[in-house]
């Protein structure tokens, strides 16, 4: 078995930057990598991605439950209406990343969204999956950026989204699984 899988409690190969957090192998095994639509649903994962830049994904997944709850479960619509006294109310609130820049951008970032027709966020960043996409052998060969996720990231910063830089929604095409970069030994590239 090679440095880029470990094998669980449960004896199943994942991808190794899983660990042994349960949160995280749920993640690996239910989430990351699974085709995700969805307006809202790419809205929280472009959010999220966005308040994860600098700090770990566990991070923010260990924060998910209480970030749906104070961005009103990330509809676009309830997020875009959010004021200067929402902010401050998400300024004191220990249970997400109290980043100011961040915040403003979520909810900019949900106008943009309710500007566009009803599905479009999501034929939009599903545009950017690659044609014909590649298995990595091992993790030395999952990229940080592609050319791909360089062109979503431009798109997206042309229409005036914030925190969307293209290492950012690499990470966003690999969760939300317009890529899929589980390792050939991971349990995952049999499903």
């Amino acid at each position: 078995m090679s440095t880029d899988i470990r094998i669980g409690p449960d004896e199943i190969a994942r991808c190794a930057w899983v660990g042994d957090d349960p949160e995280y192998r749920r993640y690996h095994d239910e989430e990351w990598g699974t085709p995700l639509h969805g307006d809202r649903a790419l809205f929280e994962k472009m959010s999220l991605e966005g308040f994860q830049a600098g700090l770990s994904w566990i991070t923010i997944l260990r924060k998910r439950p209480r970030f749906r709850e104070v961005f009103a479960g990330f509809e676009p619509e309830a997020v875009a209406q959010f004021g200067d006294a929402d902010v401050e109310r998400l300024m004191t609130d220990a249970g997400i990343i109290r980043n100011r820049a961040k915040i403003l951008a979520t909810i900019s970032n949900a106008r943009l969204v309710t500007d566009m027709a009803p599905g479009e966020l999501d034929e939009f960043m599903w545009s950017f999956a690659p044609a014909a996409p590649r298995r990595p052998r091992s993790l030395a060969e999952v990229p940080a950026t592609t050319p791909e996720s360089d062109a979503m990231s431009k798109a997206l910063r042309g229409r005036g989204f914030r925190f969307v830089g293209s290492t950012t929604m690499y990470a966003l095409m690999q969760s939300a699984g317009m890529v899929d970069d589980h390792v050939e030994e991971c349990w995952r590239t049999a499903h």
